[in-house]
C-alpha cells in the first residue's frame, strides 16, 4: 500500500480509503454491525488506514461503529468525518436528503459530538457535507480555522454531491486550499474530476481530490450485470436502466486495461517484493488505478461491500501503474462517448447555482430538475 499527504496539511492516507458509508447504513445492502466492525479491522490488515466517515451515517451510527472498530489502532490510521446535515431535530425519510446546517455554532457542536462518537480527541479531516456555495462564508472559513487551531482538526475538505455536480463548490474549496475535495469520479464520469484538475493547476493550488464511486456504481467491478437483481434499498438501484445498458457497453471497450499475472492473494503468500510488473490487473483495480495516475489524488475510496472487495481493490495501489497510452485512450474514448450514440439517462448535473456554474465550465450537460 502506497500512502500520500492531503493537500499540504501533514495528514497522511492510503491510496486505497474504506468509505465508511457502509457501516451503520443499510444503504448499500444490510449486513450486521458486528460484521461491518470486523470488516474495517481486516481492511487495516489489508494496508488501509484512511477511513472517511460522516456524522449522518445512520445517525452518528457509523462513527460510533468506526470508533469501536479503529479503538486500538488508532495512531495508526487516519480518520475523516463530514458534518452538515441537521438529523438531531430532521427524521430521516427513507433515502431523501435532509436539511442542511452550516450555521458556524451548529457545525462546532456537531464536531464535538462526532468526537464523542468516534471517541477521539481530534479528527484527522472534516469535511463540510455537501455545503452550498454560498454556505461555505467567511464565518464558516474561520470555523475550520478556529477548530484547526483549538487542535480539533488536522485538516479541512468539502464533501460534493449527492449528484455529481457541484463545480462552484468545488473551484471555491480549491481557490481557499481547503486539503481535500471528495467527488464521484470514474473512467464513466469524467467530466467534474477534469474540471477540478483544471482548476487546481490554474490556482496552482495544493488542495488533494478523493474521488469516491471509482466503480460507476457496480459497472466497472462487474458486480452489477444484465443478470444482477438490485435488492430492496441498494442504492445502486437508484441509477436508471439507461445508466447500466450503456455502462455494460463501455465496460468492453476499456477490457485493454486488463492484464493477466500474479494474484493480490499469490504476492502476499511469496517472499519478496514483485515490483508490480508482474501482477495481475483487474477491472476493478485498473478503475481506482486509472484514478491513482492523477498527480492530485491522494486516495481513492471504493464502496467495500465483502472482503474480497478489500483483498481486490486495497493491491490496487500496487498492480501496474497505467501507461501514458493506456491513460490516452481512455480520454479518447470518453471525449467519443465510447462511441456509442444513445442516451444513457444521466444527462443532467445537480448545480446549486441553477446550471451556471455548469455552462460557464462549457460542460455539455443540463442542471437537474
Amino acid at each position: 500500500m502506497q500512502h500520500s499527504e492531503l493537500g499540504d496539511s501533514g495528514v497522511e492516507v492510503s491510496e486505497v480509503g474504506f468509505g465508511a458509508w457502509v457501516v451503520g447504513t443499510d444503504w448499500w445492502g444490510d449486513r450486521s454491525e458486528d460484521d461491518a466492525i470486523e470488516m474495517v479491522r481486516y481492511a487495516v490488515e489489508q494496508g488501509i488506514t484512511y477511513f472517511d466517515t460522516g456524522d449522518v451515517y445512520g445517525h452518528g451510527r457509523s462513527e460510533e461503529l468506526l470508533g469501536e472498530a479503529l479503538s486500538e489502532v488508532r495512531d495508526e490510521v487516519t480518520i475523516a468525518t463530514k458534518v452538515g446535515y441537521d438529523f438531531y431535530d430532521n427524521p430521516q425519510a427513507g433515502h431523501g436528503e435532509l436539511p442542511k446546517e452550516m450555521d458556524p455554532d451548529y457545525l462546532r457542536d456537531a464536531v464535538h459530538k462526532s468526537l464523542e462518537r468516534l471517541e477521539i480527541d481530534s479528527v484527522d479531516v472534516l469535511q463540510l457535507h455537501n455545503a452550498d456555495v454560498d454556505e461555505i462564508t467567511p464565518d464558516v472559513l474561520e470555523l475550520l480555522d478556529e477548530l484547526e487551531e483549538d487542535g480539533l482538526i488536522d485538516a479541512t475538505g468539502l464533501a460534493l454531491g449527492p449528484s455529481i455536480g457541484w463545480l462552484a463548490e468545488g473551484d471555491l474549496a480549491i481557490e481557499e486550499e481547503f486539503d481535500s475535495v471528495q467527488l464521484v469520479w470514474n473512467m464513466l464520469e469524467q467530466e467534474v474530476g477534469n474540471h477540478f484538475l483544471e482548476t487546481i493547476e490554474r490556482t496552482d493550488s495544493s488542495t488533494s481530490l478523493i474521488p469516491r464511486v471509482p466503480h460507476s456504481s457496480g459497472i466497472l467491478n462487474e458486480q452489477v450485470t444484465p443478470e444482477t437483481e438490485l435488492g430492496e434499498g441498494d442504492h445502486r438501484g437508484f441509477r436508471p436502466e439507461e445508466w447500466y445498458e450503456t455502462g455494460w457497453e463501455k465496460l468492453e471497450k476499456l477490457r485493454f486495461l486488463e492484464r493477466d499475472g500474479v494474484s493480490a492473494s499469490e504476492a502476499s503468500g511469496r517472499q519478496g517484493a514483485t515490483g508490480g510488473s508482474d501482477r495481475e490487473r483487474t477491472m476493478g483495480q485498473a478503475s481506482i488505478a486509472w484514478l491513482l495516475s492523477h498527480d492530485s489524488v491522494a486516495t481513492v475510496t471504493p464502496t467495500f461491500r465483502t472482503k474480497a472487495d478489500i483483498d481486490e481493490w486495497a493491491a490496487a495501489s500496487d498492480v501496474p501503474k497505467l501507461s501514458e497510452s493506456e491513460m490516452t485512450r481512455v480520454a479518447e474514448l470518453y471525449e467519443t462517448d465510447f462511441e456509442i450514440d444513445r442516451d444513457d439517462g444521466m444527462d443532467s448535473l445537480r448545480s446549486s447555482v441553477d446550471g451556471d456554474d455548469i455552462e460557464s465550465a462549457g460542460l455539455d450537460k443540463l442542471a437537474a430538475d
